[in-house]
């Protein structure tokens, strides 16, 4: 599965557009959509087509690691809420996660109240972070709008 429109228009919401460098709340360097700043790379200014590329360049990782961690099949709001999670938490968050133990159990409904657990930068919990998660867990809840049965993940 990929990302949809409406799953990458949910992250672009929440990371927000930076067309300089900025560091984010974890103190990493990041620049457009959230993307995170690898070595070699450099930016200086980047416009908000560039950021979307960026954007949906990173979400293959973030798809990758939902097709190899989801064990149950997933509407497609479903991957999109956790293409939003991994993308602004990683991989091995998803994976040591109660959520992923308890999606792949199959307990959707309860797995979806492990959303806004992860609003926390430290020991702080950050209100953007929670109304993400808040967000991130209505899309999982909500079914899907169109008559695809739902494709395993």
């Amino acid at each position: 599965m990929r990302c949809s429109d409406a799953g990458i228009a949910l992250i672009k919401e929440f990371e927000g557009f930076q067309p300089e460098p900025y560091d984010d709340l974890g103190g990493k360097p990041t620049v457009g959509f959230g993307h995170l700043i690898k070595q070699g790379e450099s930016f200086s200014r980047i416009s908000e087509s560039q950021a979307t590329s960026l954007l949906c360049s990173d979400l293959v990782t973030a798809e990758a690691c939902i097709e190899d961690c989801v064990d149950v099949p997933l509407t497609q709001n479903q991957f999109d809420a956790l293409a939003s999670f991994v993308f602004n938490l990683g991989c091995l968050k998803l994976r040591g996660s109660t959520l992923l133990r308890l999606l792949n159990k199959g307990a959707y409904d309860i797995a979806a109240e492990e959303f806004p657990k992860w609003c926390r930068c430290g020991q702080n919990q950050v209100e953007g972070l929670l109304r993400r998660r808040l967000a991130e867990k209505l899309l999982f809840e909500t079914p899907d709008d169109t008559d695809q049965t739902p494709v395993a993940g």
